[in-house]
């Protein structure tokens, strides 16, 4: 993160990339993780991430796996380019003078980079959790006490028509993310899909200002000299373990968001009216257990996700394709 002229295109590409090939690598962990903290007291589907991906994959299919991927591929790209990117521009202009930042500056530049992406991971964590957490809920009426003739009254009837009950219960139809954006934006207009925000906010600026401080000094500690940079291997174990330490930190943060945001419930379980009354319920009915729920999955998940987007930024594969390509015009 040099303190020289930044090029944002770059870094936008660089981001962008980052967030694809991370998605897809470490996607089949984020869907255990939402299973398991949408989980209640009594009516746990699944005992551990290992035992949630070998349930999804025998009754879902492997495919089954990436449910709720199309959405965040799509969504990704400018969700983690605009997080990298924003970082890496409010750095370069609390630098003064070509002078290192103070931890207090890196902090400041990650809490601006973390409010600027939730304009886009609001949605997008909104329309994966539904799509994601379909399979737990079906996996839960199969157990044989909740077998019954009747159907299941969900509070919310958008995904109803994939739940039906009975001794025999399928695969849930699948519903695609955009016609969940259509009807959320039908019913409750644009904070439909901006539904958890404020939780969102909560998990996302706090990881950003643990985070990109973190790396930025573990980073520094691969250097074999102040002016050069670090190995790549070195970037890339730097963003996994700054990753991993911001995931357990927030966990209790995302919990929440995720409670929020699944708009279908199963039988009998908790529905929230706001972030206090979600902690409160939580805290009473479940423990603090509850906020740790799916943190070794998020630490898995984001781990190898920065790490891999710490290594685009090291090879620089923005760079390389704008200087290469009509498109370097941009960063003119």
């Amino acid at each position: 993160m040099s303190q020289n002229q930044i090029s944002l295109p770059a870094k936008l590409i660089n981001g962008g990339i980052a967030g694809i090939v991370g998605v897809t690598c470490v996607f089949p962990i984020d869907l255990a993780k939402t299973r398991l903290q949408n989980q209640r007291q009594g009516q746990q589907a699944y005992k551990s991430m290992l035992d949630c991906l070998v349930r999804t994959v025998r009754s879902e299919g492997y495919f089954g796996m990436y449910r709720g991927a199309a959405v965040n591929l799509t969504l990704v790209t400018p969700e983690k380019a605009i997080k990298l990117a924003a970082n890496d521009f409010f750095r370069h202009h609390l630098a003064k003078d070509g002078k290192g930042l103070t931890v207090a500056k890196e902090m400041l530049a990650g809490c601006g980079a973390g409010m600027c992406q939730v304009v886009v991971t609001t949605p997008m964590e909104m329309l994966k959790i539904q799509l994601q957490d379909a399979g737990r809920l079906a996996a839960q009426q199969q157990k044989p006490v909740m077998m019954s003739s009747t159907k299941i009254v969900v509070a919310n009837p958008l995904l109803s028509r994939s739940y039906n009950s009975g001794a025999a219960v399928s695969v849930p139809r699948a519903v695609s993310a955009t016609q969940i954006a259509k009807e959320l934006l039908h019913t409750q207009g644009i904070q439909g899909l901006y539904r958890g925000l404020g939780a969102t906010l909560m998990r996302d600026v706090p990881f950003s200002v643990v985070y990109f401080p973190l790396f930025a000094n573990l980073n520094k500690l691969g250097k074999p000299s102040p002016d050069a940079s670090s190995p790549f291997y070195w970037a890339f174990l730097s963003g996994c373990g700054a990753g991993s330490i911001a995931a357990v930190a927030v966990n209790p943060c995302d919990v929440v968001k995720t409670r929020l945001q699944s708009l279908n419930k199963g039988a009998s379980e908790e529905s929230y009216n706001g972030v206090m009354d979600c902690v409160s319920k939580i805290m009473r009915k479940e423990g603090p257990s509850a906020f740790l729920k799916g943190a070794g999955c998020r630490a898995l998940v984001i781990a190898p996700l920065f790490g891999i987007a710490q290594v685009m930024y090291f090879v620089g594969v923005g760079e390389y394709i704008l200087d290469n390509s009509p498109l370097g015009l941009l960063s003119a």
